[in-house]
């Protein structure tokens, strides 16, 4: 039995805590988190508590027992799916932030849940600046791969218009994985026009570089270091999931280019 001196200041039942970690578990998940990093901020966040989490991440859910060291005997185990999936690195950052001030003390357990909140409501970057971040990156790459400036431009508008296209069909809440499918066929629509009419030096380098921008490199990161770290469940299911938007990349670059009538490419 722990002694009095080990007691914490402020007594939290585990059913709270465990409906509040499965929110920053889940939201984390979501935003890009691999499992490791889960792991390691819950367990920090649940030590000035002296609570014990056991977790069973996957894709599209978390499996959470919470157990007080000083009620054993009452195990909470809670369930909750992930909302969509969407990267946003900033809230991981500060869910980091919180877990470690909480484990320094700086925080009572209604502040990290106000922080909580706060935090799950960090808005992501405008969508219009995104959009013109991906397109100035996939011009540079073509310039990189040995396109012209005419080709870069062609790649420039190409990324613009597809991201912007993504956007919409996700806000009107379509399947994600159709949104690759369409903005890979209007990217690759737009490339490769440049190639029919031979607007640029290099058009077969803006039509290969234009598309890049849906390339899911965080879930491919993300279920390597899962299968580094013995994350298998996770790890297949991120692999499965890069996987199939790289068909849906490959599916929508296909159907453009038949319907243009590219045949060497």
């Amino acid at each position: 039995m722990p002694t009095t001196s080990t007691i914490p200041s402020e007594y939290i039942h585990a059913t709270e805590f465990a409906d509040l970690a499965l929110d920053i578990a889940t939201t984390m998940l979501a935003s890009g988190a691999h499992c490791g990093r889960i792991t390691r901020n819950l367990n920090r966040l649940a030590k000035p508590w002296n609570l014990e989490i056991q977790m069973q991440l996957t894709f599209i859910g978390v499996v959470m027992t919470v157990t007080s060291e000083f009620d054993p005997q009452h195990t909470v185990t809670r369930y909750r799916n992930t909302p969509p999936h969407s990267v946003h690195l900033e809230l991981l950052t500060e869910f980091s932030r919180m877990t470690w001030k909480a484990a320094d003390g700086d925080l009572t357990f209604q502040e990290v849940v106000q922080e909580t909140e706060r935090i799950k409501k960090i808005s992501h970057y405008n969508y219009w600046a995104v959009a013109v971040a991906v397109g100035i990156s996939c011009a540079c790459l073509c310039a990189l791969a040995g396109g012209s400036f005419t080709d870069a431009m062609v790649a420039c508008v190409a990324a613009f218009t597809g991201s912007i296209v993504r956007v919409f069909i996700l806000r009107n809440k379509f399947n994600p994985m159709i949104s690759f499918v369409i903005a890979s066929f209007v990217t690759t629509l737009i490339t490769g026009a440049n190639m029919i009419y031979g607007w640029g030096a290099a058009p077969e380098t803006a039509l290969a570089t234009a598309v890049l921008y849906l390339v899911p490199g965080v879930p491919l990161i993300n279920s390597l270091i899962d299968l580094i770290e013995g994350y298998l469940s996770s790890a297949w299911n991120r692999a499965l999931f890069g996987a199939s938007i790289l068909l849906c990349i490959a599916v929508g670059m296909t159907l453009s280019i038949a319907l243009l009538g590219i045949n060497n490419f």
